[in-house]
């Protein structure tokens, strides 16, 4: 979609480098692709989408230790957001001349029961918003009616959940308390935990796994929505993948 990006981060990094362009024609060549790159390292250009869907491939080719990876963000800012929070410099030039020149960083790895991985965020249920969408006739005429046929919901009711939260075996809330939602991110080697009850203070726990269990929830792993489940188990992955950002 962003063609002229590509081509500068195509000319940088050729210019600093002996590379290998791949350009994939979908998921399936991708993989195929990767999973060819011999002692290359990969450089992936593009969005956190294509960022997360590299770390997954790498993890499930089972090694002990992924090797080092690297990026140049690309794509609309609201799917940059991941890329940015692990260190990755924003604009093409800049983050092409990381991969030539940064350090790499070793990072620690949400993985979940279902061979899913976080890199960055989790939030449960999936209620953040990545960035604002576009209004459209359609949008407009649904909101109407849905205002017209039936009341709008509360606050309150809009941020209940039923959920029963675990944290190393240890259960935090159960399923009679209403959470509003809970954030997890991976930090030196442990898990992050920020529980917020409803109506109450936020509880903040660390620990090596987390199960949530409860009525069909939906999560979201950085920019990436779930189907609905019903039990869902984390485990962190201490310093298991390495991604290169710019050197002190």
């Amino acid at each position: 979609m962003d063609g002229e990006s590509v081509r500068i981060a195509k000319d940088v990094l050729s210019a600093g480098a002996e590379t290998k362009i791949c350009l994939p024609d979908g998921p399936e060549e991708f993989a195929r692709a990767l999973a060819r790159r011999g002692s290359r390292r990969p450089v992936v250009l593009g969005d956190d989408r294509a960022l997360l869907r590299t770390v997954a491939l790498l993890h499930r080719e089972r090694e002990a230790v992924c090797g080092a990876l690297s990026v140049v963000p690309i794509g609309a800012p609201d799917r940059l957001e991941t890329a940015r929070a692990l260190g990755v410099p924003p604009g093409t030039v800049a983050a092409a001349r990381a991969v030539l020149d940064g350090v790499v960083r070793r990072l620690d790895l949400l993985v979940d029961d279902s061979d899913g991985v976080v890199l960055d965020r989790l939030d449960v249920p999936a209620s953040r918003v990545l960035g604002p969408t576009a209004p459209t006739v359609w949008n407009t005429c649904r909101s109407l009616v849905r205002t017209l046929v039936r009341p709008a919901p509360t606050a309150v009711a809009d941020r209940a959940h039923r959920l029963r939260v675990e944290a190393d075996g240890v259960l935090l809330v159960d399923v009679d308390v209403p959470v509003e939602g809970m954030t997890v991110r991976a930090l030196g080697g442990a898990a992050a935990l920020t529980l917020v009850p409803a109506g109450a203070p936020p509880v903040h726990v660390t620990a090596q796994t987390l199960t949530v269990t409860g009525p069909a929830f939906r999560y979201r792993a950085d920019t990436t929505v779930s189907v609905p489940v019903r039990r869902r188990t984390w485990t962190v992955r201490a310093g298991v993948w390495g991604l290169t950002v710019p050197g002190a």
